[in-house]
């Protein structure tokens, strides 16, 4: 039911500046959906629309259909079966329907009373002879019918559509809706001419009944493609401008001294690998070297497929730094993955000289207390660890290269804390940021728009191809099976569930529980059990038994998802695969294949009380199976899941895009692309006008 008029709204102050609104709304609530300035409000578009124009007759509702019947209330009572409900029959003359509440309230039943007419809108459910709406709006009936579609906004608890719509309006009757792009560009190179700004905002907030839905929607009429060039524009904006700032930026060019005779670190460490680095490996190792010798800051990505050879790469920039005489830190999202950094570059560099000092948080005191006087006297020429690394104690005598793996597990102002590590004056340090989830190129083209992107397109030399099955729990005895065997041959095996214990919510078997039933299933056999809530000595202990080989089969949780290397584990199998995403389901795949055994990969799937597997879920699966391209998967992973979750928290305090599709808006995002240099160029005071409008303060966040 719709909430009873609201007392009028006092006024926002003017301004699209104005960080403040209406005493008289629900501050928190606004607040936690943004909205701070007018602009805020006028850019806060609907989600979807209810057409409260017309009356539809209920012998001219079709099943499925959304619509507003008035109608008498001949029935009205409170039921207990199945639970707790209001029943109330209405008849419109032309019908009968039946309104349904699980939920309700004295409010209800009184204007739902027998004989009342009403105004309802809501899905029609049922056929004919039983017809019903669940849950559906209603209101005493009488007044003038709404002249345009009503918009239904995106909000939180606390904050009913009648107060978010007047505030709504009110914020777009006082926003600065001034142009901000030259009139010249509002048609070139489109295929439509754009709209103006204000006309777009005001016919998307209040659109008129006669417009198809199906181009609201799915934002192809021309106000949602004035609002996405808007959007693309001001976020290529952004990216370019903190591009040129950082290139006034200085940064220590990391020259390697002359030695003589003698060879550099970098060349040493390269004659001690046991093996050689591919053609790829080479090429991004010179784009890193030749951005660390000059004094304008490394802001580089490093992408590249599961197991093509990051760290090694990482290991040559360090390299690079230490023989210049600076320090280089190394941080990683968990402690799993961050040890195991450790221990391959001090094997690497220890031989050479170099003390590398180790940073996490459950590190005993008189350790820490030794790691962070190494660090601070220079002793330590690199340092590894988790976000112990960029807490407050943490002094370097002269950090000049920041190593930041799976980047993308890591929030902008863990990345900013990290270079404010540098103390020198004026200067920063050289990023490089990994990831192994590669990034599709219109995803490049959009939130990476600021970085240089370096790519290992290949992968070393002896990795063994996966066999990627996809199997009913139904079967989940013939996967044991497949254990025994695997056991048998001497490999070991990854078995990964998503949750670590019971849920009322979830109905998943849990890693305990199947921790407990392979025990039994496999006697003689030593399984081990890792999960994220066991102590940091408990989980390095268990992964030490495992990668000795003293354990046969490891249940984990996705704690192992990346950075876990043990070339004698052979098969995977992930429990509930159809609960994953595409990108975490080829990050633990890549697990296993990391020896010279024939490996494979087993998804389990349930589909509970469903008949069949959702679309989405099957598109995961099926994509496992036809390929192991790390780019492919990506691409793959864009469509289904949109970049706001495949970004993870790269973007974090800097907004994703809320209107533009990447797949379906190229067009607009070359025409920003192209439109950006020559605003900033040749229009800067509406460039900076632009920024401010969409991103507010958020703009600082780019320079991460």
């Amino acid at each position: 039911m719709s909430p009873p008029a609201a007392s009028p709204l006092k006024a926002l102050p003017a301004g699209a500046g104005s960080a403040t609104v209406a005493k008289s709304l629900p501050q928190k609530a606004l607040e936690k959906l943004g909205l701070r300035r007018d602009i805020d409000l006028a850019l806060h578009l609907p989600l979807r629309y209810e057409d409260e124009t017309r009356i539809t007759r209920l012998a001219d509702a079709r099943d499925g259909d959304m619509v507003q019947i008035e109608a008498q209330v001949t029935h009205s009572e409170v039921a207990f079966r199945p639970r707790r409900q209001l029943r109330v029959m209405v008849d419109d003359g032309s019908g009968t329907c039946v309104l349904r509440f699980i939920n309700f309230y004295p409010a209800h039943q009184k204007t739902l009373s027998v004989g009342a007419r009403v105004r309802v809108r809501g899905e029609i459910r049922g056929g004919f002879v039983s017809r019903e709406m669940v849950h559906p709006s209603f209101r005493a009936a009488g007044g003038e019918l709404a002249t345009a579609l009503t918009p239904v906004y995106p909000t939180v608890a606390g904050l009913p559509q009648a107060y978010l719509r007047k505030a709504v309006l009110g914020g777009l009757g006082r926003a600065d809706l001034a142009e901000t792009i030259p009139k010249e560009f509002l048609s070139k190179n489109l295929p439509q001419p754009l709209s103006s700004l204000r006309e777009a905002l005001q016919f998307l907030h209040n659109p008129t009944p006669d417009v198809a839905l199906a181009t609201l929607e799915d934002r192809s009429h021309p106000a949602w493609q004035r609002l996405k060039a808007e959007e693309l524009l001001a976020q290529q904006l952004s990216q370019l401008q903190a591009r040129r700032v950082r290139a006034a930026m200085r940064a220590p060019a990391l020259r390697a001294p002359v030695h003589g005779p003698q060879c550099t670190l970098q060349e040493q460490l390269l004659e001690r690998l046991p093996f050689r680095l591919t053609a790829a490996q080479q090429r991004v190792g010179a784009e890193i070297a030749a951005d660390l010798q000059k004094s304008l800051p490394m802001h580089r990505l490093l992408q590249g497929d599961v197991g093509s050879g990051k760290t090694v790469v990482a290991a040559l920039a360090a390299a690079r730094c230490m023989d210049a005489g600076w320090q280089c830190a190394l941080m990683a999202p968990t402690e799993i993955l961050a040890e195991q950094h450790f221990r391959k570059l001090i094997g690497w560099l220890e031989p050479l000289g170099i003390q590398t000092a180790w940073l996490t948080g459950s590190q005993k005191a008189k350790e820490r207390r030794e790691a962070l006087a190494m660090i601070e006297s220079g002793a330590a020429g690199l340092v590894v660890g988790t976000h112990a690394v960029i807490q407050d104690k943490v002094i370097f005598k002269n950090l000049a290269l920041a190593i930041i793996d799976e980047q993308h597990r890591f929030g902008v102002a863990q990345r900013l804390a990290l270079r404010s590590k540098m103390s020198e004056g004026g200067e920063e340090p050289h990023l490089l940021m990994m990831t192994a989830t590669p990034i599709p190129r219109t995803l490049a083209m959009s939130y990476y728009a600021d970085l240089d992107v370096s790519t290992i397109d290949e992968l070393p030399p002896g990795r063994t191809p996966i066999v990627t099955k996809v199997v009913s729990e139904a079967r989940r005895d013939e996967v044991v099976e497949r254990i025994r065997s695997q056991l048998a041959e001497g490999r070991q095996v990854y078995w990964v569930c998503p949750l670590i214990e019971e849920s009322e919510s979830v109905d998943l078997i849990n890693a305990t529980q199947t921790h407990e039933a392979l025990t039994a299933a496999l006697s003689g056999t030593k399984v081990g059990l890792l999960h994220s809530r066991m102590p940091p000595a408990e989980k390095k202990a268990v992964m030490a038994l495992f990668t000795s080989g003293q354990l046969g089969v490891l249940v984990s949780t996705t704690v192992i998802e990346v950075g876990v290397d043990v070339p004698n584990a052979s098969l995977m199998v992930i429990e509930h695969a159809e609960r994953f995403g595409l990108s975490q389901l080829h990050q633990l795949r890549g697990r296993v294949g990391r020896g010279a055994a024939a490996s494979a990969c087993v998804l389990l799937y349930s589909t509970g009380d469903a008949p069949r597997l959702g679309e989405t879920a099957r598109a995961r699966l099926k994509a496992m199976v036809e390929t192991q391209d790390g780019f492919e998967i990506a691409r793959r992973d864009l469509e289904i899941r949109g970049p706001g979750e495949f970004l993870g928290a790269r973007q974090s305090g800097a907004p994703l895009l809320r209107f533009a599709d990447l797949a379906t808006d190229t067009e607009l995002l070359a025409w920003a692309r192209a439109l950006a240099p020559v605003m900033l160029d040749k229009y800067p005071d509406l460039a900076h006008r632009h920024i401010l409008r969409w991103l507010g303060g958020k703009a600082e966040f780019l320079k991460a």
